[in-house]
């Protein structure tokens, strides 16, 4: 059965089993690598992807589910850094080994979609699904925020 569906602003069908996870249909047929396999239980947040506009777990949404929707991975931010995310990610040097960064983005992309003034507390919670093993948090609260006022004075 082929699975059609828009990822980064173009129309794909797909050929995988319908319960095939995204992240591997993203990943192996689609050839996007920027999106991670961490623990495959949705727990880490490195497959971290937008799915309608809403942060999900590709690791655990089935290709089903997306099936006529929007699916944004982190190739969507630019592929130049120019995104006012990773932007504010190099400024505040937040990756360290980098291998939950794409994740990581993609969380506080989808938060500044819909808050460009968040608190701690806002994006504390945001952010909650995403691991950091090197424990940049701190930089990379920093470095929403800084995002964020950007985002602000744009307008």
């Amino acid at each position: 059965m082929t699975i059609s569906f828009s990822i980064n602003g173009k129309t794909v069908a797909c050929n995988s089993a319908e319960d095939t996870p995204l992240l591997w249909v993203i990943r192996d047929e689609l050839g996007l690598t920027g999106t991670k396999f961490g623990c495959g239980a949705a727990l880490c947040g490195a497959c971290t992807v937008h799915l309608d506009g809403e942060a999900v777990r590709s690791c655990q949404t089935p290709l089903s589910v997306v099936a006529g929707k929007q699916v944004a991975t982190i190739e969507s931010l630019s592929l130049d850094n120019s995104h006012v995310l990773q932007k504010a990610w190099i400024a505040h040097d937040v990756p360290q080994c980098g291998y939950c960064q794409s994740g990581q983005l993609m969380s506080a992309a989808a938060l500044l979609a819909n808050n460009n003034n968040p608190n701690d507390s806002d994006i504390d919670n945001a952010m909650s699904g995403n691991i950091c093993r090197c424990g940049t948090y701190p930089r990379i609260r920093a470095a929403i925020k800084t995002a964020a006022a950007e985002l602000r004075s744009a307008k």
